[in-house]
């Protein structure tokens, strides 16, 4: 008997949303209908973080100017 591994690719990586305040809401919607998502949830970006994912659906809100924001400088 002959086993294989199989190297599946790394997953894509999660949705990124940049964000103006430490305290966001998800519904999973965006492009599809808020029916389709998942239930509303509240989350907190911790400030010394600067991101905080969705437990959902993986999507990442990353706060505009803190640690995580690669783009400021």
């Amino acid at each position: 008997m002959r086993c294989y591994l199989v190297i599946m690719p790394a997953p894509p990586p999660p949705e990124t949303i940049k964000v103006t305040s430490h305290r966001v809401a998800c519904d999973g919607s965006g492009e599809v209908s808020p029916a389709l998502g998942h239930p509303r949830i509240y989350i907190r970006i911790d400030p010394d973080v600067g991101f905080a994912e969705c437990g959902y659906c993986d999507r990442r809100f990353v706060f505009t100017g803190g640690p995580a924001d690669t783009e400021a400088a």
